[in-house]
């Protein structure tokens, strides 16, 4: 029978025999992650070269979290062209240098135990930024000039999203190119070893640009209905799975809403249509966030994205990931027993915490001896009798 004691402190669980719905294994098609604890894909804007190739510091903050025991590590925004990048120090996969730098970081997860998986995307409109970095330079918008490394913009509409420049708006050729630019990228991360690929269609990049209507008001098929909105991510979905064959689990990030009432936009009624047709297409899990197209009044406090995740994973009936200002083990855990999510995301919690898997299993109860702790650190775990 499974037990859980909510929202207490370690030193309320630690001899009750608790089993961790978080620290239990996971499939999707041919992969199994040993935990439900999933690392959340953030930009590191580290490519110093400015050439898409993973470095030392990548090689570093994904290793230190597959050390950590994070089940899936999702490797952050990489632009599938180099003009899709979000900024010019972000990574890319479009050729095989890109690639043989990602497989170092794929094969040293893959000897911790944790599998992993790399966040394909095309910026759109948003691309060419200034890295969100102390100390980067600053210009008369949030888009890198030309001269200084960056790069004009596109978007399915010439509308600039707030702070950036305008873009150039999509020409009919270059959107039915881009399917095949996910599916060239998601063939080179195969290559590379990841055990998964997610597809970025949230947060205001391309994807999302198209699926909204505050940033598409495209008058042909790309634009307008629904059916036209949503007409890229569905091919680009079908791309990729072709793409990836049938064993590798293919992940939607999805917004569920752009927070705008006062007039048409993207929300959760969309959403859990749109993933039920990403699911028909090959899609496996949808991960579940919210907002980035457009300034908004966000009501974030704990677990405030949450109920979107459930909303998707009953009404759509595909599996969902929730995020958002999840922060105690005791907190994922409940999300967890109470079949609002089938895994969670950890994201700026981990970058205060590599280790907080494991800091989760002590805070739950479960003994060291239950945990793949890592050889030459079980001097630092915690003590406990199990």
């Amino acid at each position: 029978m499974f037990h859980v004691k909510h929202w207490l402190g370690p030193g309320d669980v630690a001899n009750v025999g608790v089993m961790s719905k978080l620290h239990e294994a996971y499939t999707l098609r041919g992969m199994t992650a040993p935990n439900r604890i999933w690392l959340a894909p953030m930009c590191q804007y580290h490519c110093r070269a400015a050439d898409g190739v993973a470095e030392a510091w990548h090689r570093v903050h994904y290793g230190a979290r597959a050390i950590g025991r994070f089940g899936l590590i999702t490797v952050e925004s990489t632009g599938v062209v180099p003009e899709g990048r979000i900024s010019p120090a972000c990574l890319g996969l479009w050729n095989d240098t890109q690639r043989d730098a990602l497989a170092e970081i794929v094969d040293f997860a893959h000897s911790q135990g944790s599998r992993i998986s790399i966040q394909l995307n095309h910026a759109g409109r948003k691309a060419s930024s200034v890295p969100a970095l102390p100390g980067e330079p600053r210009y008369d918008s949030s888009t890198v000039p030309v001269d200084a490394g960056g790069w004009a913009t596109v978007a399915p509409s010439p509308i600039a999203a707030e702070g950036y420049d305008e873009p150039r708006e999509l020409n009919r050729d270059e959107i039915r190119a881009l399917p095949d630019h996910f599916a060239a990228a998601a063939r080179r991360a195969v290559e590379a070893g990841f055990d998964a690929v997610e597809i970025h269609a949230a947060h205001g990049y391309l994807l999302h640009q198209f699926l909204s209507p505050l940033s598409n008001t495209r008058t042909d098929s790309w634009g307008g209905s629904f059916d036209n909105r949503t007409r890229l991510i569905r091919l680009v979905v079908t791309a990729v799975r072709a793409a990836v064959g049938e064993d590798i689990p293919v992940l939607v990030r999805l917004s569920a809403t752009d927070w705008v009432d006062d007039r048409p936009s993207w929300d959760l009624d969309q959403t859990i249509a749109l993933a039920r047709l990403v699911r028909d297409a090959g899609a496996d899990l949808i991960s579940v966030s919210s907002g980035g197209l457009v300034p908004a009044e966000v009501p974030a406090g704990p677990n405030y994205q949450v109920g979107f995740a459930d909303a998707v994973r009953r009404q759509a009936g595909v599996p969902t990931s929730a995020a958002g200002f999840i922060t105690s083990p005791q907190q994922a855990e409940a999300i967890l027993v109470e079949g609002r999510a089938d895994a969670i995301l950890i994201g700026r919690e981990a970058l205060r915490d590599p280790h907080w898997p494991l800091r989760a299993a002590h805070e739950l109860g479960l003994g060291r001896r239950k945990i793949d702790y890592p050889g030459s650190y079980v001097r630092g775990a915690w003590f406990d009798p199990h």
